[in-house]
């Protein structure tokens, strides 16, 4: 697996005040054309595993799956709306929550090796509550280690040749 992670923190906003920006990539590669991996990762945001209670518990807009399948603009996963598919090259995925205004883009990009999986947030955080939350799920290392797994669960859901 190869793994990239670069983390952004960029503007605060006009004149310094307002939500920190992040942002960051993950990445591996899969021995498989895009055609063959699009499939894997459809499969993977089906399932990204963040729990009903939680969703419920921190306000997201999208609490439960809705929408078409396969996923497809509109379509919705606990936490996620998709706002973009364009297979089998990028699927954008965005959402919103008490704590957090968010997107999580997967690029599938061929290489030599078959396809580069990259994974990337771009995120916010309003308010103190926001700056909380960022230091609980962001500083603290745990998006990191999700978002790894996510590409690398990926990764492991396209078939062998």
């Amino acid at each position: 697996m190869t793994g990239a992670s670069e983390a952004g923190f960029g503007d605060a906003g006009p004149g310094g005040v307002g939500p920190r920006r992040y942002r960051d990539v993950h990445a591996t590669t899969v021995g498989a054309p895009p055609e063959a991996v699009w499939p894997a990762v459809l499969d993977q945001v089906e399932v990204l595993g963040t729990p009903a209670w939680y969703v419920r518990l921190i306000g997201c807009r999208d609490r439960g799956p809705a929408g078409p399948r396969p996923l497809t603009a509109g379509s919705v996963v606990p936490g996620f709306r998709v706002r973009a598919a364009d297979p089998p090259d990028r699927l954008v995925l965005d959402g919103v929550h008490r704590f957090s205004v968010y997107t999580l883009t997967f690029r599938l990009v061929p290489d030599a090796a078959g396809t580069r999986v990259e994974a990337h947030t771009d995120a916010t955080f309003p308010g103190v509550l926001g700056a909380v939350y960022r230091l609980l799920v962001i500083d603290s290392g745990i998006h990191k280690i999700a978002t790894r797994s996510i590409v690398t669960r990926v990764r492991r859901r396209v078939p062998v040749a």
